[in-house]
Parts: structure tokens; C-alpha cells; sequence
């Protein structure tokens, strides 16, 4: 899995930290300590599922538009890195006759997908509110 997901979840805490606040992309950028550019394209995501919203200018950025408390990191995963745990490498040949390498793809696959709804089932107990929380807790 790539880090869009952490970015993302940091991104969505760190706006619930300043609740009507807009941050711009290069504030969240300094705080994730990433790049703007790259903030951008995990917030754009963030905006197409509602959770932030946008106000472009001089004193333009994201604001979020959903409460924290609704928003579980189960959606933000399904938003930002849904089908990460599969490799996108596939084994096997389907059209070699031999039955390992024709049906271990199909097996990975089912194996894969049961793996990611468990972790999504996983994280949709947590959310960016309770997040937000056990940061200013310490813990």
C-alpha cells in the first residue's frame, strides 16, 4: 500500500483540528510534511466523496464538510486505497494446461479480497473524531 492513505487520514485529522477553518494545500503540506502537489491529489479524492470541501484564491483551500465523527477510516480507505493490498502482478498462466498455474491467480484473488474487506471492516471502527482524540491524548 502506498502512503496516499496515511496522508489522507492526517490530512482529514488535521482539518478536524480546526474546525471551520480552511488550510491551504501547502499548510496541510507542511503539517503532513509532504508535497503540496501531492496533497492536492489525496484531497481531490477527499472532495469527490464528500468529505472536504474546496474554496479556491487567496484565502482559498480545504475545509471539512462532514463530521469527523461520521467519517471512519474504513471510508477514507475505500476512498483513497481500495484494491492497495492486491499486487498488481498476476502469477500463473491460465492457458499453460497445468492446473497451478491456470487457478493460483483466481485463488490469490479470492484470498486478496477477503484480506481488504476484512482490513476495511477493520478500520470503519475508527473514526477521524476518535482519531483526532487519541492525538491530543498522546497516545
Amino acid at each position: 500500500m502506498n502512503s496516499n492513505f496515511t496522508i489522507a487520514v492526517h490530512s482529514l485529522v488535521y482539518l478536524a483540528y480546526l474546525p471551520g477553518h480552511m488550510a491551504s494545500s501547502e499548510t496541510i503540506a507542511h503539517n503532513v510534511a509532504t508535497n503540496p502537489a501531492r496533497v492536492r491529489k489525496v484531497m481531490s479524492a477527499l472532495r469527490n466523496e464528500g468529505f472536504v470541501k474546496t474554496k479556491e484564491g487567496v484565502r482559498g483551500g480545504y475545509m471539512l464538510d462532514e463530521d469527523p465523527g461520521k467519517i471512519t477510516l474504513g471510508h477514507v480507505y475505500e476512498a483513497i486505497a481500495r484494491g492497495a493490498l492486491q499486487p498488481s502482478w498476476q502469477t500463473g498462466d491460465p492457458k499453460c494446461g497445468c492446473p497451478i498455474s491456470s487457478n493460483t491467480q483466481t485463488v490469490m484473488d479470492f484470498i486478496f479480497k477477503e484480506a481488504e474487506d476484512s482490513y476495511a471492516s477493520f478500520l470503519h471502527q475508527f473514526t477521524v473524531a476518535a482519531v483526532l482524540l487519541q492525538i491530543k491524548a498522546g497516545t
